[in-house]
């Protein structure tokens, strides 16, 4: 079946990187736009980035360009979120999904980040 899973989240200081990582599984990886996701308690889930299938088009949310890289690795089946100069507005559970953003795709089940002092 199809599973995505998210991980290489944790507690960063602001200033600092991170790293998540969404091993994706079941489906033609390759075939699918994916994006990363992050919401917070009461928020809307917030679109963050866009990468293409085959990884040579990114979007990215205004809130986090320039700091943040989406990119992926067709022959491992995973996406990766490199975040850099993270600011503590950063903070959310952020989630990989499978399908552009306005398909109803597969989600994995989030991974918390947190940028405090």
């Amino acid at each position: 079946q199809v599973h995505l899973e998210e991980s290489g989240g944790g507690l960063v200081e602001p200033g600092g990187s991170l790293r998540v990582s969404c091993a994706a599984s079941g489906f033609t990886f390759s075939s699918y736009v994916m994006t990363w996701w992050r919401q917070t308690p009461g928020k809307e889930r917030e679109l963050v980035a866009t990468i293409s299938s085959g990884g040579g088009g990114r979007i990215y949310a205004d809130s986090v360009k320039g700091r943040f890289t989406i990119s992926r690795d067709n022959a491992k089946n995973i996406m990766y979120l490199q975040m850099n100069s993270l600011k503590v507005e950063d903070t959310a559970v952020y989630y990989c999904k499978a399908g552009g953003p306005t398909m109803a795709g597969y989600w994995g089940q989030g991974i918390q980040v947190t940028v405090s002092s």
